[in-house]
């Protein structure tokens, strides 16, 4: 289960995975935005880590993206049992 710090560090990873993706396909915030029908400031939000967001925005991500929803979770994290 993703927990407390756990949780800030998936959010963190996933934020600077999509940003990654965006810079690599030349997009601005307002670009992917107008791709992917969400405010870009919401899409600075997530790549900072400050945004959780529903699996039907990865969607939405992906789809602005023009990439698979599973290359965004293309990042490894360290989860602690507890």
């Amino acid at each position: 289960m993703v927990i407390g710090d756990d949780k800030n560090e998936f959010l963190y990873l996933f934020g600077e995975r999509l940003k990654h993706l965006r810079m690599d396909k030349k997009l601005s915030f307002r670009q992917l935005a107008q791709n992917c029908n969400l405010d870009y400031s919401d899409i600075s939000k997530i790549e900072k880590g400050e945004r959780n967001i529903q699996l039907s925005t990865v969607l939405e991500l992906a789809k602005g993206l023009g990439v698979q929803p599973k290359d965004l979770f293309y990042f490894e994290i360290k989860i602690s049992k507890d």
